[in-house]
C-alpha cells in the first residue's frame, strides 16, 4: 500500500513537471468550460447588447458605457446605425454563428432583426452606403428603397459596406429557409444591383448608382504621362477598384450566394472578376497591383493621399483571392500570377519586416505622404507621417506562400480555427471578463480604432467588435464540444 501511494506521488510529480513546460499552461489548463455556463454567459450577453445596444435592430461601433454616446465614424445619431464592419453585419453574424452552435430560436430572431434593420437602410441603386438613418427628417438620411429618406443614392463596396449587408441578408434568408419575403427580395435585389455593377471586364467601381458602362478590356501597364502632377480623376470612384479589400470582400460574397441559391450568374460572376484580377497584375519590374485604376488600366490617384503606386495590402487580397477563385473554380489560370507576384513582394519588405502601403512606380521605392494643414506632399522620409492613415501594413507572405505551396502540393487549405485548447482557455477568459451586467467592455491604450473618436488611454467602452468576436469563440468552444 505505502509503495503504490509512493507510486502514485511520483506520477503525480512527473505529470506536474511536464505539464510546467508547456507554456501558459497547468496540468488542469484543458479542463473544459462546462457547455451551461458558456451558453448562459452567451445568452446573458446577448440580451444586454440586443435590449440595451439595438436601435431599430441594427448596432453602431462603440457605446459609452452610460450609453448615452453611440459612435460608428464620427458620433452617431440617436436613430442611426452603421453598416460598415464592424457595425451591424458584424454583430448579425455573430447572432447567427451563435444559433448555428445553440439552436436558440433567441439568436435567430436576433440576426433577422439585424437584417431587417439593413433591409430599411438598402438603397434605391440596390447597395448600401455607410450608415442608416431611421428618422427620415434627419439630414443623413439617403434615398433608401422604401421611400422613407432622401439623399444620395451612392451604393459603395468600399470597406466591405455593401458586401457584409449582403453577406448578413443571404445567410439569414437560407437560416430561414427562404420563407422571410420581405428578406429574401432585398437579397436578391442587392445582388442583381452587384451584377449590373461589375464592368465587362470583371471589375468593379467603387461606388456605383446604376448598372455600369461597357468599356473594353486592356492589359494593365504603366502611366505614360507624370503621374505625380498629372491624371488626377475626379470620380475615380467610378473607375476600377481593389481598394480596402474589394476583391476578396466581393469573390466571398459571389461564392456564399452561388452556394446558397446556386444561381450560375453569381459563379460567371467570380470568374469574370478573377479574369480581371489577372488583366490588372502590373508588368515587371512590379507584377503586383494597385488601388485604382483608369479605364486605360494604369494605376490612378483616388484621395489626395492616396497616389498612384503599387500597394502591398491590394496586393496581398488579390493574391489570396485568386487562390480561392482556383479553389473554386478549379482553373489553373488564377494561379499563373501569383509566384511572380510573391516574389515581388518578398523583396519589397521594409528594414522591420512590414510592408509600405505604397511603392512607387517603376523604382519601387517605399512612397510617404507629408501634411501641412489640409494640403499633402510626396515623399521618401518616413519620419513625419500623418496619423489618420495606415502607411505601413503588416506584411502577410509567409502565409500566403504557404498556402500557395500547399495549392501546388495538391493539399487543402487548412482552416485557421484555433485548436480545442486554445479554445477552452479563450472561453474562460471571455467569462471571466463578462462583468455584472453581461457586458464586455474595452479599455483604450490611446491607440486609432476603426472610425472616430480617437479614445484617451484608459477611458472605457463598449464595442461592438469585441461583443461580435467573444460571442463568435464561444460557439466556436460549443462546435467543439459537439464534435469531441
Amino acid at each position: 500500500m505505502q509503495k503504490r501511494k509512493m507510486s502514485f506521488q511520483i506520477l503525480f510529480c512527473y505529470l506536474l513537471t511536464l505539464s510546467a513546460g508547456l507554456p501558459g499552461h497547468s496540468l488542469f489548463a484543458e479542463e473544459k468550460v462546462s457547455q451551461q455556463s458558456v451558453t448562459r454567459a452567451m445568452r446573458k450577453a446577448s440580451e444586454f447588447y440586443r435590449d440595451k445596444l439595438a436601435v431599430h435592430g441594427g448596432y453602431v461601433y462603440y457605446y459609452s458605457l452610460d450609453l448615452q454616446e453611440r459612435w460608428g465614424e464620427g458620433k452617431a445619431g440617436p436613430d442611426q446605425i452603421w453598416v460598415q464592419p464592424p457595425g451591424t453585419p458584424t454583430v448579425g453574424m455573430a447572432y447567427l454563428k451563435a444559433y448555428q452552435a445553440t439552436g436558440d430560436q433567441y439568436y435567430l430572431d436576433a440576426a433577422t432583426d439585424t437584417a431587417l434593420a439593413l433591409v430599411y437602410g438598402q438603397l434605391k441603386s440596390g447597395g448600401w452606403t455607410n450608415s442608416v438613418e431611421f428618422n427620415p427628417r434627419s439630414k443623413l438620411t439617403a434615398d433608401y428603397r422604401n421611400g422613407k429618406g432622401s439623399g444620395r443614392n451612392n451604393s459603395t463596396l468600399d470597406d466591405g459596406i455593401t458586401q457584409s449587408a449582403i453577406m448578413l441578408l443571404i445567410r439569414v434568408d437560407q437560416a430561414l429557409q427562404f420563407e422571410n419575403q420581405t428578406i429574401h427580395e432585398a437579397a436578391m435585389i442587392a445582388l442583381n444591383a452587384l451584377l449590373k455593377a461589375q464592368y465587362p471586364v470583371g471589375a468593379f467601381p467603387q461606388v456605383w448608382t446604376g448598372p455600369v458602362e461597357s468599356i473594353p478590356g486592356k492589359a494593365a501597364s504603366f502611366p505614360d504621362y507624370d503621374w505625380r502632377t498629372e491624371g488626377r480623376i475626379k470620380n475615380y470612384w467610378d473607375c476600377y477598384t481593389l481598394n480596402d479589400g474589394l476583391a476578396g470582400y466581393v469573390s466571398d460574397v459571389l461564392i456564399e450566394a452561388y452556394a446558397i441559391y446556386e444561381d450560375q450568374r453569381y459563379r460567371q460572376a467570380v470568374l469574370k472578376l478573377g479574369d480581371f484580377l489577372i488583366q490588372a497584375q502590373l508588368p515587371d519590374p512590379q507584377p503586383a497591383w494597385a488601388q485604382q485604376y483608369s479605364f486605360e488600366m494604369q494605376p490612378i490617384w483616388a484621395r489626395k493621399f492616396e497616389p498612384p503606386a503599387v500597394t502591398g495590402g491590394e496586393t496581398q487580397d488579390v493574391i489570396e483571392t485568386l487562390m480561392n477563385i482556383y479553389r473554386f473554380s478549379g482553373d489553373r489560370k488564377y494561379l499563373e500570377p501569383i509566384p511572380r507576384a510573391l516574389a515581388y513582394l518578398k523583396r519589397s519588405h521594409l528594414p522591420d519586416g512590414q510592408l509600405a502601403r505604397y511603392n512607387e512606380l517603376r523604382t519601387n521605392r517605399p512612397l510617404y505622404m507629408e501634411r501641412s494643414g489640409k494640403k499633402y506632399s510626396l515623399t521618401y522620409d518616413d519620419s513625419n507621417l500623418p496619423r489618420h492613415y495606415g502607411w505601413k501594413i503588416k506584411s502577410q507572405w509567409a502565409s500566403l506562400q504557404r498556402d500557395y505551396k500547399a495549392i501546388e502540393s495538391g493539399k487543402q487549405k487548412q482552416a485557421s480555427q484555433p485548436g480545442r485548447r486554445e479554445l477552452t482557455l479563450q472561453a474562460r477568459k471571455i467569462l471571466n471578463a463578462l462583468d455584472d451586467q453581461a457586458r464586455w467592455i474595452s479599455t483604450s491604450t490611446g491607440e486609432r480604432l476603426v472610425g472616430q473618436p480617437k479614445f484617451p488611454a484608459n477611458s472605457r467602452y463598449i464595442a461592438s467588435e469585441v461583443f461580435s468576436q467573444n460571442l463568435e469563440t464561444l460557439s466556436s468552444y460549443l462546435q467543439a464540444l459537439k464534435e469531441k
